[in-house]
């Protein structure tokens, strides 16, 4: 049977808007939206526009602590600076208060509920939330633009609605703390997330020996890269690594972040990847996902700063990718002009990236860190899942 995609969309995730000034843009989703719309991808058969929902307090509940829910809620009503705010990481920098923020990252987080959901209800299908992939939200604390960790809610509401295990692989610039620290001590979730280096890069932490606790323990993978890590030296990491232990683990449902603050243009992260690595790696995460778990993938959004440039043509490649829909390499003029019009900016004509970017002078040592890495984390993880050390 042929794979259903399933596209999570509402116009409301504009709402979620720290500010004008702010790194996080929600036009970039609007512009991808369009971006796939024009190309047609959304009249295909195979392709479902379906839109999201807000989460309840009780499925917030599985990821966030109550009291944190409510401060939200409070600080949502008026948007204005809280006097505690600060203890639940709201206030002026990352995450400022805006009014109406509960509704806007419940909507998200239920929108990637949503998402799992119709995957596990579905025979064969995917579902894509690009609002989604606020992976750096705390239990009881808003962090790194996130306040809801809207990837963490649909794993959690996966694994205890449909009592499934579920693998979560993450391929933003930062490392997915807030997911990895939510499922620590558990054995049903895996976490793997492949990112530029926590001694270089918020949040600061997702080095190799953070491996799980407890029960959890070996079911929390890290990745930690040096900067400016090009296509092929991110390829090699990911590939050597991650079908391995996803083919050993088995899960019944893939949950994937997609942030593309790793484009070597992108203003908050130091990594030298191109849209060529992001066509593979959708690929072979939605290769892994026929292969262990029936075609099962949620996949979300994530970082991505270069707003105009770079996120609409990455994600329109996921969806594009996991719906099975060949794209001209020519973007079409209509979404030019729609990019004119509500960006007042010029979009890019080509939605693939020529060149490879070849890595700098130092490409040796680079080669050697990574190569380094890579056998560090298979020393210390591999043998959770008798898979040997070549």
């Amino acid at each position: 049977s042929e794979t259903i995609t399933y596209f999570v969309y509402n116009e409301e995730f504009q709402e979620y808007n720290f500010s004008p000034t702010h790194p996080l843009q929600p036009i970039r989703l609007e512009l991808t939206y369009e971006l796939l719309k024009d190309y047609g991808v959304f009249d295909k058969k195979r392709v479902e526009v379906v839109p999201g929902r807000m989460a309840t307090d009780e499925e917030l509940m599985l990821v966030h602590a109550w009291e944190y829910i409510n401060a939200v809620k409070k600080i949502s009503e008026t948007g204005g600076e809280p006097i505690k705010g600060y203890e639940f990481g709201i206030g002026p920098g990352d995450n400022p208060a805006f009014k109406g923020m509960h509704e806007a990252s419940s909507l998200i987080a239920g929108s990637s509920i949503r998402a799992a959901e119709l995957v596990m209800e579905g025979t064969t299908c995917n579902a894509i939330n690009i609002s989604g992939g606020l992976h750096h939200a705390l239990r009881d604390r808003a962090s790194g633009f996130c306040v809801y960790n809207d990837a963490a809610c649909a794993i959690a509401y996966a694994a205890k609605e449909y009592g499934v295990k579920v693998a979560y692989i993450d391929i933003d610039a930062h490392h997915g703390d807030g997911v990895q620290w939510a499922f620590y001590d558990r054995s049903d979730v895996l976490t793997i997330s492949l990112h530029e280096s926590g001694r270089y890069l918020f949040p600061g932490t997702g080095f190799v020996d953070e491996i799980g606790r407890g029960e959890g323990e070996g079911f929390s993978v890290n990745v930690p890269l040096e900067p400016d890590v090009n296509d092929d030296l991110y390829l090699k990491a990911f590939t050597e690594i991650v079908p391995p232990i996803i083919k050993a683990f088995k899960p019944d449902l893939i949950v994937s972040q997609n942030g593309c603050d790793t484009h070597y243009t992108d203003p908050l992260a130091q990594l030298s990847l191109t849209t060529n690595a992001y066509e593979f790696l959708y690929a072979a995460i939605d290769e892994l996902a026929h292969e262990v778990c029936g075609g099962r993938l949620v996949a979300l959004g994530g970082g991505g700063y270069q707003i105009y440039q770079v996120v609409p043509r990455a994600w329109a490649l996921l969806t594009a990718g996991l719906a099975k829909v060949t794209l001209d390499d020519y973007t079409p003029s209509t979404w030019q002009d729609v990019c004119t019009t509500k960006a007042q900016t010029h979009c890019p004509v080509r939605l693939r990236d020529k060149a490879v970017i070849a890595t700098m002078s130092t490409a040796g040592s680079l080669e050697q860190a990574t190569a380094a890495t890579i056998l560090s984390v298979k020393q210390k993880l591999f043998p959770y899942y008798g898979l040997t050390v070549e």
